[in-house]
């Protein structure tokens, strides 16, 4: 009789901590689907850069990246969504870091290239929308490049084009071509990268890199950090502005997920860059964020 007691207590006791554990676990997990599918929160940066001609009017870019078209957390409707809050801070230039296909492990729906980039066709800008690709669309980088083109964005895959005072390139590699062509330009050259890491190496002449693809971590725990950073700079690069070397990257943390469709400590993100002629008083790369 005792021993069944004995026993009872030990069961009722395992059912109340694996029920605790339940519910805590599916807790997170709510909390974090709730955060990786809420409005991106839109951060902003001023920068001073020595290549605008003194006089030039403020000039705003919005960087993007990472929206990882898939199903449950990013389904072309809330993509609508974003872009509809993009085009509402009147940017001049639009930029896309890549990846706009997505990469879960376990997705409710998945899109082709047409499909993912298809509303991004939404996005406004007086002097354009321009992007390079991320990792996850190069597979089938042709069929990405081909929706992009059809989406009116324009693509800059080694290419540098000239927008009035702005010299905008995209670099698929550390330096190649694109770079060469940057520095060929005079004006306020600015590099767009899918990945960081390239920012480490890149040549003298380059104001400013626009980056993506860490995602700020995604899933940011407290004491233990980003459980993934996906440079191999580790979190040097991770999120937000560095300044190093009189030159600036910012890195936005993306607006959809990867490999699982949670964030946590590191919510979805675009960035309002504001740039401005650099008084000839002024310190190396003033920068303002918020």
């Amino acid at each position: 009789m005792c021993a069944r007691r004995v026993n009872g207590s030990f069961r009722r006791r395992w059912v109340i901590a694996f029920t605790a554990l339940l519910l805590l676990v599916l807790g997170v997990a709510g909390y974090g689907y709730a955060e990786a599918t809420r409005a991106p929160v839109v951060r902003r940066a001023t920068f001073t850069l020595p290549d605008l001609p003194p006089g030039t009017a403020p000039i705003r870019i919005l960087l993007m990246a990472d929206m990882h078209a898939q199903g449950p957390d990013m389904p072309t409707a809330r993509l609508e969504r974003i872009v509809g809050q993009a085009n509402a801070l009147h940017p001049d230039i639009i930029v896309l870091a890549g990846d706009f296909i997505g990469n879960n492990v376990v997705a409710t729906r998945r899109y082709d290239e047409a499909a993912a980039i298809a509303p991004l066709a939404g996005l406004r800008a007086k002097e354009g929308v321009f992007a390079v690709l991320g990792n996850n669309d190069r597979p089938d980088g042709a069929a990405a490049m081909a929706a992009l083109r059809a989406a009116g964005i324009n693509v800059l895959e080694k290419r540098a084009v000239q927008l009035g005072p702005i010299v905008l390139g995209g670099l698929r590699t550390r330096f190649g071509s694109t770079v060469r062509r940057i520095l060929a330009r005079s004006g306020a050259r600015i590099v767009i990268s899918h990945s960081p890491d390239g920012f480490a190496s890149l040549p003298p002449g380059i104001d400013l890199m626009l980056a993506g693809h860490t995602h700020c971590g995604q899933i940011v725990l407290p004491l233990v950090g980003p459980l993934a950073t996906g440079s191999e700079f580790g979190s040097r690069y991770l999120c937000g502005v560095t300044v190093e070397n009189g030159r600036a990257l910012v890195v936005t943390g993306g607006l959809g997920t990867s490999q699982v469709p949670f964030r946590i400590g590191a919510p979805p993100d675009m960035w309002l860059i504001e740039l401005r002629p650099r008084p000839p008083q002024a310190l190396p790369t003033l920068v303002r964020r918020g």
